[in-house]
Parts: structure tokens; sequence; C-alpha cells
């Protein structure tokens, strides 16, 4: 799955190239991952619970893929910890372990494509 990821966002980058909007590339990679039949959401919602009390719905997942794979995505100058992090946080709310962090404003994609794995 995750090489499938990688080339849908290859295309994406490819076809709008650098320098737009993060909701611009979260568009066409939702389009593109539909068209090669693979199940996405966009902007999931996660609920955070503390001591036992559910606060609501604090997050959102940029993409959920086939429900299982968290892609979050970027358009900045430079990844920051602050991003690895959060994509941490996502992936331990929502009980998942796989997710991608996906920067579009690089010359070549796979400068920005980090893979996360979280273990429970």
């Amino acid at each position: 799955m995750g090489g499938n990821i990688l080339d849908a966002c290859i295309t994406v980058h490819r076809e709008l190239g650098p320098g737009l909007l993060e909701s611009a590339y979260a568009n066409a990679l939702i389009r593109e991952l539909q068209i090669r039949e693979i199940k996405v959401k966009a902007q999931v919602p996660i609920e955070m619970e503390y001591k036992g009390v559910l606060l609501g719905k604090i997050y959102v997942i940029d993409i959920l893929v086939e429900n299982e794979i968290i892609l979050e995505l970027k358009a900045v100058d430079k990844i920051e910890p602050i991003f690895k992090a959060q994509l941490i946080t996502y992936l331990k709310l929502a009980d998942k372990r796989l997710g991608y962090l996906i920067n579009f404003n690089v010359p070549l994609l796979k400068e920005g494509f980090q893979r996360i794995v979280y273990n429970f």
C-alpha cells in the first residue's frame, strides 16, 4: 500500500509542482487515490480522552487511507520536529500504526516523504 500512496503523491506533485496551499494537494491526492480505487476519508476527526472523560473531537486527520494509514500533508519550507510529533499523536489517539508525513513544497517529492511507524 505504501508504494501506491507514494506513487499517487508523486503523480500529484508532478502535476501541480511545489508552492501551492496544503488544501490543493489534499484535494488532488484524494482524487488521485480514488482514481486508483483506494478508499480514503478526508478531515477525519479524532476524539481525545483525558482521565476517563471524552474531551471532544480535538484533532483532525488530513487523510485516512483504507481506515489504516494516516497521511499528514504539509506545504512548508522545512519539516519541523513538531510535525512528526503531531503525526505520532494522531497515530496514538486514532489507534493506528502507520502514517506518512508528506511535504509537497520540495523539488523532488521523495525528499518530502517520511514513513512513521507507531509502536503501541
